[in-house]
């Protein structure tokens, strides 16, 4: 199970960190990825933290904006993003990839077979 939190409502420039948290995985290893989607929009890959190795991987519309983390005695992975943009407005979640692939683009998604039910993240301008 996947719980998203953090979201919330923040002016343009500002920050928030999203957290989610991962409970009652068989897995040991295992990637979580962050996605988000505004209205009308596709869902689409942000961000990937592996647990195996903590590699991460971003797309490159937040890469120097967006930081993920992952506190593996917590089991929670964290997105601080900062610099937000109202068209960063969107419902944001986590998934799990059991296969710790980490892909980020639309065919990819297939992969998380495990989706938290978002936290909204609206940034006014």
């Amino acid at each position: 199970q996947l719980v998203e939190s953090g979201g919330g409502l923040v002016q343009a420039g500002g920050s928030l960190r999203l957290s989610c948290a991962v409970s009652g995985t068989t897995f040991d290893t295992y990637a979580i990825g962050w996605f988000r989607q505004a209205p009308g929009k596709e869902r689409e890959g942000l961000s990937c933290v592996s647990r195996t190795d903590g590699n991460t991987y971003y797309v490159d519309s937040v890469k120097g904006r967006f930081t993920i983390s992952s506190d593996n005695a917590r089991n929670t992975v964290y997105l601080q993003m900062n610099s937000l943009k109202p068209e960063d407005t969107a419902v944001y979640y986590c998934a799990l990839d059991s296969q710790s692939l980490c892909g980020l683009d639309r065919e990819d998604q297939v992969l998380y077979y495990d989706w938290g039910r978002g936290t909204q993240v609206t940034v006014t301008t």
